[in-house]
């Protein structure tokens, strides 16, 4: 019992004099990468982009993202952030958009924002209204619901469907694996109208597929106008699962992003 307590002690105290996840408190000559991965995807999505900035000398941190709503993931995100010493570059895939969107609010060491195949909503927009502004997403197709509890629901998309609908570039065996570890997202989380739009304060970046099933390249290509994004990258011929199946080009996108005065 006294070994529990005094664990318990050690790591209480790692909380309060260090940050996030045993990264040092004094000023990084670089900033912090955190990653934030969307509906459909769970933190490992971002395992090859996370070797490619490791190797350039970067500290990347891939966030749990609840997936339960917009507000609540946000808070989850923006928690971790506070743990974090120095500038930090916000990277959201998907829904990850708008919870990074809403995550920077407040916390002044964000220095920019990149999405990647990511919603970039404006105050009252949801992703389900971003996502019907041009045709293109062939989602609601590829969906099966699960009944909660509180008589919410929790979405999926169909194993059988996946790589198809999310993840065409990858290959068969990875899809599939991904298919089999994807994190549902609560329906209404899509539905719910995003606050304070941070990329109207922030330099924003973003990287999208050309051949993407879930948000149409058009709707993309649209949000990185009115962002005024400082750069836009369109890779011919990729997926939902931009991250996976080109984490070269999506890291080096980040990297410019975190060099940027």
């Amino acid at each position: 019992m006294r070994d529990i307590i005094r664990v318990l002690a050690l790591a209480t105290a790692a909380t309060v004099s260090g940050s996030a996840l045993g990264q040092p408190t004094h000023p990084q000559d670089k900033p912090t990468i955190v990653l934030v991965h969307g509906a459909f995807a769970e933190s490992s999505s971002w395992s090859d982009v996370i070797g490619e900035l490791r190797r350039d000398g970067y500290t990347a941190i891939a966030a749990a993202n609840p997936l339960r709503s917009v507000s609540g993931d946000a808070a989850a995100v923006s928690s971790l952030i506070r743990s974090i010493s120095g500038p930090i570059v916000l990277v959201g895939h998907s829904y990850g958009g708008p919870v990074i969107t809403e995550a920077a609010n407040g916390n002044a060491n964000v220095k920019a924002l990149v999405y990647v195949a990511a919603f970039a909503p404006d105050t009252g927009e949801s992703s389900l209204t971003l996502s019907g502004k041009f045709p293109g997403s062939t989602l609601a197709s590829a969906i099966s619901a699960i009944a909660l509890p509180d008589e919410g629901q929790d979405l999926y998309i169909q194993q059988d469907k996946f790589r198809a609908q999310f993840a065409a570039d990858v290959s068969e065996d990875q899809a599939k694996l991904m298919a089999a570890t994807q994190r549902p997202i609560r329906q209404a989380a899509l539905a719910e109208p995003s606050g304070a739009a941070s990329w109207k304060k922030l330099p924003s970046y973003m990287v999208y597929g050309s051949q993407d099933r879930n948000i149409p390249p058009a709707v993309m290509n649209l949000m990185a106008a009115r962002a005024h994004a400082v750069k836009t990258v369109v890779i011919e011929g990729a997926s939902h699962a931009v991250m996976v199946s080109h984490p070269t080009e999506v890291a080096s996108l980040i990297e410019e992003a975190a060099a940027a005065e």
